[in-house]
């Protein structure tokens, strides 16, 4: 059945101030000390944003404080090697997430030299490496004031259950929608501060599995808990068709060392520093392999083979031949450029 999405709008948007009202209200009084709090730096922000991504605050605090201690300004991070930066990211997992940081920063940095500073509107930073629809306005909402919606996980939780919507919040059409309303609720002097409430009311109360419905400054109007579905919504996305690789390192050492190249033979772990290797999609499980590792949607069956100096031709000999980005690590510093669990595996076996 077609939502009539116009219809629903004209209902919700009659209700957006003062849910806004009283969302600013609770926010206020409830609001969780945290460190990227102090200010409105849009630096220290804009960390934050990216680390809290697929993670809880209660893990992010502690990598978050380590790495501005490293890095304070965002000269620091500009100026600094890749290798430095994953160093500090290695925990958090998603390491093109270290690579873009370490590129906007960059092209940040170029753009304070120049006077024109960090650029303010979400409009403008979505140009930059790493940053999506949601970095982008939180960041210019959180730092600028800019009158964006922010729409992330919680937010969507939270929209499509006190407005009792059963959306494919993951298709495009869809997820408009919900920014739409979220766009609504940023139009306020405080737009900061409410995007901050939305996304914390979903973090601390109207939490996926066991919300504090009670603790709810929305309780009154929610659609959700007045028909009883407050669980059901929002709709679970359609988990993605798993695949299975098989995946063939050819590992070559000497006095120490481990060489190494920039990945560009897979859709995933793209541009880390590993071992020279071939892939292929696979059907069914491999008779044999070294280990097994998962990355996201992908099941990875592993081989190591050493590379027999002796050979003049074959396959790991015309890999590393073609290396564009290649080189020798000592294998103490490997966790410097690619600290990630299959590199460490890798390592445990070599």
């Amino acid at each position: 059945m077609a939502i009539n999405f116009e219809k629903k709008w004209q209902h919700i948007k009659l209700r957006v101030s003062s849910n806004r009202d009283d969302l600013l209200s609770w926010y206020l009084k409830n609001k969780r000390d945290l460190p990227w709090r102090k200010n409105r730096d849009a630096y220290a922000i804009w960390i934050s944003e990216v680390m809290l991504q697929q993670t809880t605050v209660t893990a992010v605090r502690p990598f978050y404080e380590k790495f501005m201690k490293r890095f304070p300004q965002i000269s620091d991070l500009a100026q600094s090697r890749i290798e430095d930066v994953y160093e500090y990211w290695a925990g958090l997992g998603y390491y093109s997430r270290a690579r873009n940081l370490h590129k906007s920063a960059q092209e940040i940095f170029k753009l304070v030299q120049i006077g024109e500073g960090f650029p303010r509107t979400a409009a403008q930073l979505l140009e930059l490496p790493g940053f999506g629809p949601y970095t982008s306005r939180a960041v210019a909402s959180l730092a600028f004031s800019e009158k964006v919606g922010v729409l992330d996980g919680n937010v969507i939780r939270i929209l499509t259950r006190v407005y009792g919507l059963d959306l494919n919040w993951w298709v495009t059409a869809e997820k408009n929608f919900l920014q739409k309303i979220s766009d609504e609720f940023a139009q306020s002097n405080q737009s900061h501060d409410i995007n901050q409430a939305l996304m914390e009311l979903g973090a601390t109360v109207c939490t996926p599995k066991k919300p504090f419905c009670l603790m709810c400054p929305w309780m009154k109007s929610c659609q959700s808990f007045k028909e009883g579905k407050v669980l059901e919504r929002p709709k679970s996305k359609p988990k993605p068709d798993y695949e299975m690789w098989h995946w063939t390192f050819y590992v070559e050492t000497k006095n120490g060392k481990i060489y190494l190249s920039e990945n560009s033979e897979t859709p995933f772990l793209k541009k880390l520093m590993l071992p020279k290797n071939s892939a292929v999609k696979i059907t069914k499980k491999p008779e044999s392999f070294v280990f097994k590792h998962s990355v996201t949607k992908y099941d990875l069956f592993i081989d190591l083979k050493p590379v027999n100096k002796k050979l003049k031709t074959g396959p790991a000999v015309e890999l590393l031949s073609a290396a564009a980005e290649s080189r020798w690590i000592d294998i103490k510093n490997v966790s410097q450029i690619n600290p990630t669990s299959l590199m460490k595996k890798i390592l445990e076996r070599v």
